[in-house]
């Protein structure tokens, strides 16, 4: 299983958001450079990004950062927050990226993931976040009235190919992530499925592994790792060789 360890860009910084609450946010003191940097010399092989200020104002803000990280490390990585138009996904393309994730603008227009995904094969990862089985959209400040499976249900065939589901009420809480529901969608999805939200152990890990889900590709760890509850060292040895 990979492993994804997180870093969400706020105002240059590594933050973490609880429950995707732009007020209730806690910043780290390093900089997002040298936390990949230190991903990777424990030997993580994938990062999980998300482009906080992205997200918030629509646009590729730390997209610097992205390049720099890209080329000073070879790091898969996965990047999120505020992707809604074809230039953005291009510009993350272009700077090396493995997978570009799409959220709201795909919930929003369904025509727009399915010429994204026809446009750039391979390179776009559906995100859905979902509170309570309905998708959220725009930095999770509003709620859908889409159920999360419905809406997998009518996308499935557009060609994304990887879907990361993210339990809102689990993220940045340390509650554990919701394994359930994350099953449920790696039953019907056509692509490989990224579990996010709520790891608060190394235990999480290991549950997730005993799942024993050919569908379920990866898990996203983010707090829990700033706040020290995961060492490094310990989560390094459950990367897949």
């Amino acid at each position: 299983m990979k492993i994804f360890p997180a870093i969400d860009i706020k105002d240059k910084k590594c933050v973490r958001l609880i429950k995707g609450d732009f007020d209730n946010k806690t910043e780290y003191g390093v900089s997002p450079i040298d936390q990949a940097g230190k991903y990777k010399d424990h030997g993580f092989k994938n990062l999980h990004i998300v482009d906080l200020d992205g997200a918030l104002t629509g646009e590729t803000v730390n997209l610097d950062i992205i390049q720099e990280i890209v080329s000073k490390f070879d790091l898969k990585i996965e990047i999120g927050g505020g992707i809604r138009n074809f230039e953005s996904i291009q510009k993350y393309t272009d700077a090396g990226v493995e997978k570009v994730i799409l959220g709201s603008a795909a919930i929003k227009d369904k025509n727009f993931l399915k010429e994204a995904c026809q446009r750039f094969p391979n390179k776009i990862a559906l995100g859905l976040d979902a509170k309570d089985g309905y998708l959220s959209v725009s930095g999770w400040k509003e709620n859908s009235d889409q159920l999360t499976l419905d809406f997998l249900k009518e996308v499935n065939d557009y060609g994304a190919s990887r879907l990361i589901y993210t339990d809102i009420n689990r993220d940045g809480t340390k509650a554990s992530p919701n394994f359930e529901e994350t099953a449920k969608l790696a039953g019907i999805s056509n692509c490989p499925v990224i579990i996010s939200g709520g790891v608060s152990s190394i235990e999480d890990i290991k549950k997730a592994k005993d799942l024993n889900n050919k569908n379920i590709e990866g898990i996203i760890v983010g707090k829990a790792i700033y706040d020290g509850d995961i060492q490094l060292d310990e989560l390094a040895k459950e990367i897949d060789a």
